[in-house]
């Protein structure tokens, strides 16, 4: 069915997506460069994983070594690219923002280049709800403005998103971007608030509880993301030489290029959230109310019209059964 590059392929989403793709008939190629971002024993378990998977290989490299990328794609001449490799984290973003450029930017500038060079079919970005920033409009829709982003990180996914379609217009190569909706699951990242959660209750421990629990989120399970992608990867957009910004979609463009939002389309409130946590755990967390944190936003909510248009699906995995198959699999994980 093809050769396909998955990037960050240790990574969270990456680990599940290569999984998947190898089981539907892809010879996949994953590469990561195992930071120390988070804890590498995650990493290292997703990776011993992956390498029982048949027609999956893995090459540790990292997105700025330049000459590694482009001697990668000159050898493999993949079909397809799947970019999830990036800095995560909004908060870390204030911390270290040098980091952010030197992966979200330079390594997807390497990215771009080097599928320049060497054709694929498609290239498939991770975006991020970040984008959104300080906009009030809900639900999130792909046609409203993101010029506003409150965090580094945020401005890093937008600014991928128009290096995408610079190279989209000068290269004809077809992109699609993804703005992921708060991703959570078996395997997750262990700063993220529902892992983090998990593992004071867990240990009781206070949690801490941002902006007084007045937070809503479009919580997206982890397979509902695997399977949006997986049904993109063969769907390119096309070069629709009548579009206009007056009367086209913003999500699109002359050039083959296509933005889609891929979340749940039903936030949650964070203390009922918890709630759920608590109840899948047998226990109840001892609560720290907090102020709302810089970088943060009060609500997330993703219109997915257009990828239930051009694919016949959209998130549905429920709250409750997403967190008990994460709480499953952390007692498992970590013999609790």
């Amino acid at each position: 069915m093809g050769k396909i590059l998955v990037t960050g392929a240790v990574g969270f989403i990456g680990f599940h997506l290569s999984s998947h793709l190898c089981s539907q008939g892809y010879e996949v190629i994953g590469i990561d460069n195992m930071n120390e971002y988070y804890d590498v024993t995650l990493k290292q378990g997703r990776l011993d994983l992956l390498l029982e998977v048949k027609g999956f290989r893995f090459i540790k490299m990292d997105l700025t070594e330049t000459d590694s990328i482009n001697d990668l794609f000159n050898k493999e001449q993949f079909d397809y690219v799947i970019h999830l490799a990036a800095q995560a984290g909004v908060r870390y973003s204030i911390e270290n923002p040098n980091v952010y450029i030197e992966s979200n930017i330079i390594g997807f500038m390497n990215i771009l280049e080097a599928c320049r060079h060497n054709p694929v079919k498609h290239l498939v970005y991770a975006s991020s709800s970040s984008v959104y920033g300080g906009n009030k409009k809900i639900p999130f829709s792909t046609e409203d403005s993101v010029d506003h982003p409150v965090s580094l990180y945020a401005a890093t996914k937008k600014s991928n998103e128009l290096m995408a379609h610079a190279y989209s217009h000068l290269y004809h190569i077809p992109t699609t971007g993804l703005r992921f909706f708060t991703v959570y699951g078996p395997w997750g990242r262990p700063d993220m608030a529902y892992f983090l959660f998990t593992k004071a209750i867990v240990n009781k421990e206070p949690i801490k509880v941002f902006n007084q629990g007045k937070m809503e989120r479009d919580f997206t399970y982890v397979d509902d993301i695997v399977e949006g992608i997986s049904k993109l990867i063969e769907k390119p957009p096309i070069e629709n030489l009548e579009w206009t910004d007056q009367e086209g979609k913003m999500s699109e463009s002359s050039a083959p290029y296509k933005i889609y939002n891929i979340g749940n389309n039903q936030p949650v409130k964070l203390n009922y959230f918890i709630q759920v946590i608590e109840n899948a755990l047998g226990a109840e967390a001892e609560k720290q109310y907090m102020d709302m944190q810089p970088g943060d936003v009060p609500k997330t909510y993703a219109d997915v019209n257009d990828l239930e248009e051009t694919i016949g699906f959209k998130p549905q995995t429920s709250i409750e059964e997403g967190i008990k198959s994460f709480v499953d699999w952390y007692k498992e994980f970590y013999k609790e």
